[in-house]
C-alpha cells in the first residue's frame, strides 16, 4: 500500500514539474497578476540570461518523468533537488503565499529520498 502511495504522489509531482519545465520553453501559463514585484524582475532577469530558463525548464521535465518511473525515481530526485531548492528560496523570499505548494513537493520528493536511500550509498562509499 506504501508503495502505491509513493507512486501515486510521485506521479502528481512529476507531472507538476513537466507542466512547469514544459511552460518554460512554451509560455501557455501567464504569470500570476499579484505576483509580487521582486519575483516579476527576477523572473525577467532569469529570462535575460539566454540560456537559463530552457536549461532549467528541460531539467524539471526530464527530472519529473524520472520521477514518474518507480526504476528512475531515484535519479530524478537527485536532478529535481537544486531546482526544488531555487523554487523554496525563492518562495521564502519573495512569495510565502506559494510556501504550503512548495512544502508538499519537498515532503514527496523526501519520501522518494528515502524510499530510495540504498541506491545512493555506491555515490559516497569508497
Amino acid at each position: 500500500m506504501k508503495r502505491k502511495i509513493l507512486f501515486v504522489l510521485c506521479l502528481l509531482a512529476g507531472l507538476v514539474f513537466i507542466i512547469f519545465g514544459l511552460n518554460k520553453f512554451f509560455n501557455y501559463m501567464p504569470p500570476p497578476k499579484d505576483m509580487p514585484d521582486k519575483m516579476v524582475k527576477a523572473g525577467e532577469a532569469f529570462a535575460a540570461i539566454g540560456w537559463l530558463m530552457p536549461l532549467v525548464g528541460a531539467m524539471e521535465v526530464l527530472g519529473g518523468l524520472l520521477l514518474i518511473i518507480p526504476r528512475t525515481r531515484a535519479l530524478g530526485a537527485v536532478i529535481l533537488v537544486p531546482i526544488l531548492t531555487g523554487i523554496l528560496l525563492a518562495d521564502i523570499s519573495m512569495a510565502p503565499s506559494a510556501l504550503p505548494i512548495v512544502f508538499v513537493l519537498v515532503a514527496i520528493l523526501l519520501w522518494a529520498i528515502i524510499e530510495n536511500r540504498a541506491r545512493y550509498l555506491p555515490m559516497i562509499q569508497k
